[in-house]
């Protein structure tokens, strides 16, 4: 049997808010910012993680975002980089976790239903 490379120029995180979905790798060798194959400039917000830690100049981040709005699409990508850098070093998962950085938002948007205008929102009520 073959052996099969493990291959550690990388490392990958998952993070998920509402119907945003970011799948997020961090490199030690390439050192720039992409989300979704642009290179751009990233908010403090999303820097979170990686200087909670001390990282902020040891890595690069490649995302691959979709779905949702761009607050979520934030969210999930930072999602993403927590759980990256936990799976990189598992000594940071106490203060990660301390943060709240690596607790995926449970709220979803909640379903329409029947007779309703909208989840809730029931039609005008008149009297007469």
């Amino acid at each position: 049997m073959a052996e099969k490379k493990i291959n550690k120029d990388f490392w990958v995180g998952v993070g998920r808010r509402k119907s945003a979905i970011a799948s997020v790798k961090l490199s030690q060798t390439d050192k720039n910012y992409m989300i979704n194959g642009k290179k751009s400039e990233i908010s403090i917000d999303l820097e979170n993680p990686l200087i909670l830690v001390g990282m902020k100049e040891k890595f690069g981040i490649m995302a691959k975002v979709s779905g949702g709005g761009k607050v979520s699409q934030v969210d999930a990508i930072k999602l993403g980089i927590a759980r990256a850098l936990e799976k990189f070093n598992p000594e940071f998962r106490g203060t990660l976790k301390k943060a709240g950085l690596l607790t995926r938002d449970p709220r979803e948007k909640e379903r329409k239903k029947p007779g309703l205008k909208g989840a809730r929102r029931a039609p005008q009520w008149a009297k007469r």
